[in-house]
C-alpha cells in the first residue's frame, strides 16, 4: 500500500509540472525511489562520427560510441572492441562505458542505444580472467561491484537498447546483453552463463535478469549446468527476441537491431520513455501497483506538445514530426 501510495503522490506531483523529456528522467528517478522498498569493426556505414571514452591512451579504442546521423539520427552505438581480450571485461573498459551510459542518459536526442561488437564471432567472453588473476583479493569484490553497477545503469537507461550478439556472449557478456531491453543474436552465436564452472556464480545481474528473461526452472538448469545454447535455441527459450542467419561479414545481428531501432525512431520519444518506465517498473510489483505505476507516467505524456502534434498529423493525414516537447 505503502508503494500505491507513493505512485499516487507521483501522479497528482508530475501530473502538471513535467512536459519534456527532462521531466521524463526525475519521474524515472523518483519511481525508482518510491519502488525502493518494494523490489528492487567499426561498422560499415556512411552516417555517423566516432567518440572514443577513455583514460588511458594505449586502450582508448576499447569502447568506441558512435552518434549516427542523416535518417539514423537518435540511433547510438556502443561498439566493444577488444580483439586480443575477446572484448572482455576490464577495468577500462568499465570505466569507459560508465562514461558512456551518463553520457547517453543525459542526452535527450538520443532514441536508441546499440550495444555490439566490433571483433568477428564475439560478443564479449565476460570476465577479463588475466586482469582478475593478478588483482588481490581485496580488489576483487570493488571490481565486481562497479560491473554490477555499470550493467544495472545500462539497464536503467531511459531510451530503449539492444543487444546485438554476433558471437559469443559469455558470463559477464551476456548479464551486459541480459540488462538490454531487447536481445537480437545470429543463429550461430553461443551464450550461457559458465560461471559455476570456476567456482563462483554470476555476479553482474544473471541470477536475476535470467529467470526473469526465461523463467525460474529454466534459468536455474542452465545456471546450474554452465550451459551454452547457440542462437536458434536462445530464441526458442525466450533469451533473445530474434535470432537471424549470420550472413558473410558476421553482423547480421547488427544489422536487424539497426532496422529495429529504425522502427523506434518515427515514435513519439517521450511516450517510449514513459512506456518503458511504466514496463520495466510495473512487471517488478502486484498489478494493482503496477497499474498506479503506469497511470503516473501516462499522466506525463498529456501535456506534452508532441500528444497534440500526434493528434494533429493524424487528423491532417500526415507522418507527425515529433520533437520530445
Amino acid at each position: 500500500m505503502a508503494v500505491l501510495a507513493g505512485c499516487r503522490v507521483l501522479f497528482q506531483a508530475f501530473r502538471s509540472k513535467t512536459n519534456c523529456l527532462d521531466g521524463v528522467c526525475r519521474l524515472q528517478d523518483t519511481v525508482n525511489h518510491a519502488l525502493a522498498n518494494k523490489v528492487q569493426y567499426v561498422r560499415s556505414t556512411a552516417h555517423g562520427g566516432t567518440r572514443q571514452y577513455s583514460s588511458d591512451s594505449k586502450s582508448g579504442d576499447d569502447l568506441i560510441v558512435r552518434y549516427l546521423d542523416g535518417d539514423d539520427s537518435g540511433i547510438v552505438v556502443f561498439g566493444l572492441n577488444r580483439p586480443k581480450a575477446k572484448n572482455a571485461i576490464s577495468k577500462n573498459l568499465v570505466k569507459m562505458m560508465s562514461d558512456a551510459v551518463d553520457s547517453v542518459k543525459k542526452n535527450n536526442k538520443v532514441r536508441t542505444v546499440v550495444v555490439c561488437s566490433m571483433v568477428p564471432g564475439i560478443f564479449c567472453a565476460g570476465a577479463d580472467l588475466k586482469e582478475r588473476a593478478k588483482m588481490h583479493q581485496s580488489e576483487v569484490g570493488p571490481f565486481v561491484t562497479k560491473a554490477r553497477a555499470l550493467i544495472t545503469e545500462l539497464g536503467n537507461l531511459p531510451m530503449p537498447t539492444i543487444a546485438a550478439i554476433d558471437g559469443a556472449a559469455l558470463g559477464g557478456g551476456l548479464e551486459m546483453a541480459l540488462a538490454c531491453d531487447i536481445r537480437i543474436a545470429a543463429n550461430s552465436a553461443k551464450m550461457g552463463l559458465v560461471e559455476t564452472k570456476l567456482a563462483i556464480i554470476p555476479g553482474a545481474g544473471g541470477t536475476q535478469r535470467l529467470p526473469r528473461a526465461i523463467g525460474v526452472s529454466l534459468a536455474k538448469e542452465l545456471i546450474f549446468a554452465a550451459r551454452v545454447v547457440d542462437g536458434a535455441e536462445a530464441r526458442s527459450l525466450g533469451l533473445v527476441s530474434h535470432a537471424v542467419e549470420q550472413n558473410n561479414s558476421g553482423d547480421a545481428a547488427y544489422h536487424r537491431a539497426l532496422d529495429l531501432a529504425r522502427e523506434f525512431i518515427p515514435q513519439g520519444p517521450i511516450a517510449i520513455r514513459m512506456a518503458k518506465l511504466a514496463i520495466s517498473q510495473g512487471i517488478e510489483v502486484d498489478l494493482k501497483t503496477g497499474m498506479a505505476i503506469e497511470e503516473a507516467c501516462y499522466a506525463q505524456v498529456i501535456p506534452t506538445k508532441d500528444r497534440l502534434e500526434g493528434l494533429a498529423a493524424f487528423k491532417e493525414k500526415r507522418p507527425p514530426r515529433f520533437k520530445g516537447e
